[in-house]
């Protein structure tokens, strides 16, 4: 959100600095994250001064240049002109040397003395389009002699706007401060609470002046939808151009400035947070004004020109013969809109039902500055306020004049908000004690009404317009925000109990792994559940998505990890060590859904999702090459699982998502998929290097995670013996089938098998291959003697010679 300072500036005055205002804004919550530089002019015509043509010749060297003389003060320069309709005795706008002239496309360049086509020129005659006044390149600006006196800054004869911008990274809670009002008040709240000097301005409905009367007649057809509606009729209106300080004030913000009717309902709606809505009231049938809904299947095309089928539950602006006028809150009609022609407006100011609002938005992706307001909330009791600022904008710069009452229909009044607020709560919460009389003056500041000083505490009304202001713990909030963060210190000492693992509880399981993925080099990734799929098969589709791209829940983590993976590469960060924890959804088969009534027709499982691709360590004159592999994913998958402390089983995977896959199982369970993604998913995402990817199911995990399971021995006392085999056996037999028969080995000596080399090629027989297999014997209770070892390794031999044919080498 856009926040311009000249604007704040309306309703508060304070002589802080901006870098002041942008600090003391970030500690209440409205964090700026940057203040733009805003000129009405780019430049402010600085080094463009009046002067007068003296002598126009013709260029010696060149028939479309002119060779002149030009007096801008006392000073004479020579200047060549290419413009066609420069003459002698004009007076003229002149760039001298060393000004910056800013092209249209946002370029720029200096004014320097230089020799063209042979002759001195010693600055520029400035067109139009050149000074940033308009597009106009038709030739040099000729200006009247009369107003303009040569020598003089040709600025002095503009009122140029300069101005700060804040961008303010506003919360979606934060409705109360979606205007520059708004933000003036909170910022007014924190200065008085910290006793800063500043001038407060409190907006009030202005006094109108009504004449005649009119026909018009309102009709609100659903309260719940539209709780309040107000209605001007103003005539004689003249929609034409907005004045420059109108247009300058948009423009800072980023808006453009379309007439006078429309600049205004801007203006207040960035200016007071109340949206309005003009109507050329001459196109409303019957003088009646309706709100409610229409057929479902109505066409109505927008102001943008698209025809829009609605779709029944939106809150629809109506004339006396039902057609729709304007989608309430969010856009108006092409037919209805204000344009040059008009001479009598009917204007709106409401207050629309959030849900609604955000529905019809969302339906129609249709995100307007009106909408984002209204399905947040906006003030319902400054829709009368901001009506009358309007109107009485309208009557200056459009010469309107209100004709007749304003149509009003507020059947209940919206209330606001009861609490109660404990002084024992805020103490609890903070840490610290806030002087009483301190949380009272704050509360104030926050314009919140202490209604009764009950015994430890306050009995308090808070305005409507904080809707997000409506429990004890909001209101601690609130006073800790405008008290300060930075105040509460942090305490010397800090106590804990420390408590017994609980072994139920995945939060801890879940936390503990990514710790020590994040050891390993890891970052976590977070990315949107919703997402778009080809295969719709078994997929979740939305009722009421937000978009086609967010039309589904996610079927897999996968994709995601590979979006990142591919904006990471794009952006030369191409060794990537990513995991997220994330739920995928899928839908089951109708006959596997619909055979028992009370089994789920959708299932939802939570996974670890680990993605790893580049370089595996980063090249250093050591390791000049390592490139991240399926082992290195592989290891890492058994770093977390081994902390399980079960028998897992490695078997191979058929997967279309990989050109290589392994599952890892534990008693029938699916534990972890892992492999190489397939070659056409690259493709898909755009993606040239290997890519390795794993996904844990957490749920699974959990299941085998007790304290059982949770082994603690001693260190040993003995040292380990190693011994190593090197086995020749047929290609067709795979490391995991001898690691599975060396494991069946009875001997309580066995502790660990490792693979340490493989060998295919010169000197070994047809069809063979070689395994080196390193075994490590370990005897808890004494040292090992040989007769033991040979006794392990024997057996170990005669296994794998009768179940595998193997062969020592």
């Amino acid at each position: 959100m856009k926040i311009s300072n000249n604007w704040l500036k309306d309703y508060i005055k304070t002589e802080l600095s901006t870098e002041k205002i942008s600090a003391y804004l970030t500690d209440i919550g409205l964090e700026v994250e940057g203040v733009d530089k805003f000129e009405s002019v780019k430049g402010s015509l600085e080094g463009i001064v009046v002067g007068k043509v003296l002598t126009c010749e013709k260029h010696p060297n060149a028939d479309k240049l002119n060779k002149t003389t030009v007096d801008v003060g006392g000073k004479i320069l020579e200047i060549v002109c290419g413009a066609p309709n420069v003459a002698e005795g004009q007076t003229v706008p002149v760039a001298v040397v060393g000004t910056k002239i800013y092209a249209k496309d946002g370029t720029s360049f200096d004014i320097k003395k230089a020799k063209i086509r042979g002759e001195v020129s010693e600055g520029m005659i400035c067109a139009e389009d050149e000074l940033g006044l308009s597009d106009d390149h038709g030739g040099i600006m000729v200006l009247d002699s009369e107003k303009f006196e040569v020598g003089k800054n040709f600025a002095d004869y503009f009122e140029l706007t300069n101005d700060e911008v804040y961008e303010i990274g506003l919360t979606p809670n934060r409705t109360d401060a979606m205007s520059h009002y708004g933000v003036a008040r909170d910022l007014q709240a924190f200065l008085v609470s910290n006793n800063l000097k500043s001038e407060f301005t409190k907006i009030e409905s202005k006094v109108l002046n009504i004449e005649g009367s009119h026909d018009f007649k309102l009709q609100i057809e659903n309260s719940e939808l539209t709780p309040r509606y107000l209605g001007a009729v103003i005539e004689n209106v003249e929609v034409k151009t907005s004045p420059d300080w109108l247009k300058a004030r948009l423009k800072a913000i980023g808006l453009s400035p379309i007439n006078n009717v429309v600049d205004i309902t801007n203006y207040i709606l960035h200016g007071l947070g109340q949206p309005l809505h003009a109507f050329d009231a001459d196109k409303i049938a019957d003088k009646v004004v309706k709100v409610g809904t229409v057929q479902e299947g109505t066409k109505f095309k927008t102001l943008d020109g698209v025809e829009r089928t609605l779709n029944g539950s939106e809150i629809i602006i109506k004339d006396g013969k039902d057609n729709p006028l304007c989608i309430a809150g969010v856009f108006g009609g092409s037919e209805s809109g204000v344009s040059f022609e008009t001479k009598t407006i009917f204007l709106e100011s409401a207050y629309f039902n959030p849900v609604a609002i955000r529905k019809a938005s969302k339906f129609h992706g249709l995100n307007t500055d009106a909408s984002f307001r209204f399905e947040r909330g906006v003030d319902p009791n400054n829709a009368r306020t901001a009506l009358t600022h309007a109107i009485r904008l309208i009557e200056e710069l459009a010469g309107g004049k209100l004709v007749g009452e304003i149509l009003e229909s507020y059947p209940e009044k919206i209330k606001d908000h009861y609490v109660v607020f404990r002084y024992s709560k805020i103490d609890q919460i903070l840490g610290t004690k806030i002087h009483r009389e301190k949380i009272k003056e704050i509360l104030k500041s926050l314009e919140i009404t202490i209604l009764n000083e009950i015994q430890n505490g306050l009995e308090l009304s808070i305005p409507v317009y904080r809707a997000d202001v409506t429990r004890e713990i909001d209101v601690i909030e609130e006073v800790l925000r405008i008290y300060g963060y930075n105040k509460i210190e942090a305490p010397k000492k800090i106590s804990f109990t420390p408590v017994k693992l609980d072994f139920e509880d995945q939060d801890a399981l879940e936390n503990a792994w990514a710790r020590t993925l994040q050891g390993n080099g890891f970052n976590e990734v977070m990315n949107n559940s919703l997402t778009s799929v080809k295969d719709e098969t078994d997929a979740v589709k939305l009722l009421n998505p937000l978009s086609n791209d967010l039309a589904f829940m996610r079927k897999s983590l996968l994709e995601g990890l590979l979006g990142n993976a591919i904006y990471n590469i794009n952006r030369k960060s191409a060794d990537i060590k990513f995991f997220e924890l994330g739920k995928i959804y899928h839908k089951k088969e109708s006959s596997e859904a619909y055979l028992d009534q009370r089994e789920k027709k959708y299932e939802e499982r939570k996974q670890l999702a680990i993605l790893t691709t580049g370089r595996e360590v980063a090249e250093n004159w050591l390791q000049p090459k390592s490139a991240t592999d399926f082992y290195h994913l592989k290891a890492y998958v058994k770093i977390l699982l081994e902390k399980l402390n079960l028998d897992l089983h490695e078997s191979a995977l058929e997967d279309p998502r990989f050109s290589d896959a392994l599952e890892i199982s534990a008693e029938g369970k699916t534990l972890a998929r892992l492999g190489k993604v397939s070659p056409q998913l690259l493709r898909d995402f755009d993606i040239s290097q290997d890519v390795f990817y794993a996904e844990i199911e957490l749920e699974n995990c959990q299941s085998f995670r007790s304290n059982e399971n949770l082994k603690f021995v001693d260190i040993p006392k003995f040292n380990k013996i190693r011994r190593d085999l090197a086995l020749l056996v047929d290609k067709t037999i795979s490391y995991s089938e001898l690691y599975e028969l060396a494991k069946k080995n009875k001997s309580p000596f066995l502790k660990k098998i490792n693979l340490f080399d493989v060998y295919e090629g010169k000197n070994l027989p047809e069809g063979k291959k070689s395994y080196a297999m390193s075994f490590e014997l370990l005897n808890e209770e004494k040292t090992l003697e040989d007769k033991d070892i040979t006794e392990v390794m024997n057996s170990l031999i005669k296994s794998f010679t009768k179940e595998l044919n193997a062969e020592l080498r």
